[in-house]
């Protein structure tokens, strides 16, 4: 249970109990004047006394936009469910819903592309085509919405980039431009993930058109194999020299991709003109991963800021703008092999103010957790098992898809999705009791992703009792559900 003590001076006339913020997604977070429109209407339909409105709206802004309960996640998350198949380690992770149905893929040095059924536990697909390490696997929201079809695309170490159809089962294109092993690849955060960006051994980082399937673009600049890229987004405030309105001419204007290499070097592209636009160094080994954040991060320069993880077992913070260094993390004892601004948040006492969690994982076989604004000791520390792990290679943070049997259909599952060197794959997470009843007051059916939802005890006007309510606010509307006096949070 979390418990925020009254603030210095507030004139709260009745004890406010904020017991838990369950899931706040990575975009498009309310603004505070949504939160309080929210607010007077539930104030008003549950007839709560006006003593303490100012102080109610006061508090849920400053908390329910912007803070999602990491000491949820460390006290109560445990394994849910194991994939296993894969006869080598797990390179990659992606996960997408179709069909009504939830699944992830994955990409392994046993040369096979494999789709899993998350709710059956079952794997469904297994694509062999490729001749060597398959190195990243994505699913692609490009041919799922223009072309109605499900698509993955895998790079690997047989200098090719192959797209699998789903529901064929076969591979339907390849890109075999690079000369040499293809890493990391990344669709466009614009154009609805029309371009992709692959990094190779060849040194060279290319953009391809997945409509078209030609390549477009050829970016020339790192001494040595390029392990890692991912694409920012969109940064109107940048430094880097055109400051043109134009779209460009993929409709790219105002984007960059960030690259890591065995040259120990991250590079920032611009991704209209293949122009390098910094180079940033500091890493004292190969960089192994590198994740642009983002403004919805809620820090200040979000999205000009690059996380990165080493051969030198340290995960680094950067700006891009000046291309310093802002913190370093340094407590694993192995190569940190991928990084991810995850969705929790923290309260850093020291500063006063919530803070981002960032999280790594090592082949010293452990998940870290750490604070974003500060370079101590990890938050959490999550190990694998040593005999059916031994090294974890990627990560993966999703939702779950809600339960629709459940009286007040909202989502709730935090999962974190991990694969390991010895081939398998892991997700973590933790659930709410389902038993709940929804309140006949609600603005529309509950449907979609929810930009925040917590519960919340409160004193009524009709007796002096308490009671406890979930409001949930999605992309569809407003649900509130009410629970039972008797019925307990599972842990």
């Amino acid at each position: 249970m979390i418990t925020f003590e009254k603030e210095k001076g507030a004139p709260i006339q009745q004890e406010l109990i904020l017991l838990y913020l369950l899931y706040v997604t990575y975009d498009n977070q309310p603004e505070e004047e949504e939160i309080q429109i929210i607010i007077q209407y539930w104030v008003r339909i549950l007839n709560i006394r006006l003593g303490w409105i100012n102080d109610f709206d006061k508090l849920v802004a400053k908390y329910a936009s912007k803070f999602f309960i990491f000491e949820t996640f460390r006290s109560s998350s445990k394994l849910l469910k194991t994939f296993t198949g894969h006869a080598s380690t797990v390179r990659s992770l992606d996960y997408s819903t179709f069909n009504s149905g939830q699944y992830i893929c994955s990409g392994s040095e046993d040369k096979t592309v494999r789709v899993w059924n998350v709710e059956s536990n079952k794997q469904i697909l297994s694509f062999n085509g490729h001749s060597d390490y398959v190195f990243c696997v994505k699913f692609s929201q490009y041919h799922h919405h223009n072309h109605r079809r499900n698509v993955i695309c895998s790079s690997s170490w047989d200098n090719t980039i192959r797209f699998w159809d789903i529901k064929d089962n076969q591979q339907f294109q390849i890109f075999n431009e690079h000369t040499d092993s293809v890493n990391g690849i990344e669709f466009s955060p614009f154009n609805g993930g029309r371009y992709l960006c692959s990094g190779s051994d060849d040194k060279t980082i290319c953009l391809w058109d997945v409509e078209t399937y030609k390549s477009l673009r050829t970016f020339n600049g790192h001494n040595s194999w390029i392990w890692c890229v991912d694409i920012s987004p969109l940064q109107s405030n940048n430094n880097h020299g055109d400051k043109s309105n134009s779209i460009g001419v993929i409709g790219g204007n105002g984007y960059t991709i960030c690259s890591g290499s065995e040259d120990k070097t991250i590079r920032l592209w611009d991704i209209e003109t293949a122009n390098q636009l910094i180079v940033i160094k500091g890493h004292e080994d190969t960089v192994k991963s590198v994740k642009y954040g983002s403004n919805e991060l809620g820090i200040s320069g979000g999205a000009n800021t690059i996380l990165s993880g080493s051969e030198d077992y340290s995960v680094r913070l950067w700006d891009t703008r000046s291309g310093q260094q802002i913190q370093v993390f340094s407590e694993h004892k192995d190569t940190v092999y991928a990084v991810e601004y995850s969705p929790f948040i923290v309260n850093n006492n020291e500063i006063g103010i919530n803070s981002n969690v960032i999280c790594s994982v090592s082949a010293d076989n452990t998940i870290r957790f750490w604070d974003i604004r500060s370079n101590k000791d990890d938050l959490h520390v999550i190990h694998g098992n040593e005999k059916e792990d031994f090294g974890i290679f990627c990560l993966k943070f999703l939702q779950l898809k809600k339960n629709r049997k459940s009286n007040c259909n909202w989502s709730y599952d935090i999962n974190l999705c991990y694969g390991s060197q010895k081939g398998h794959i892991h997700i973590l997470g933790y659930k709410m009791n389902k038993k709940t009843r929804t309140s006949k007051q609600s603005f529309s059916n509950f449907e979609g992703f929810a930009h925040f939802t917590f519960l919340i005890s409160m004193p009524t006007t009709q007796n002096k009792s308490f009671v406890t309510l979930c409001l949930s606010y999605t992309q569809k509307g407003i649900q509130i559900c009410e629970y039972p006096s008797d019925v307990e949070l599972d842990e």
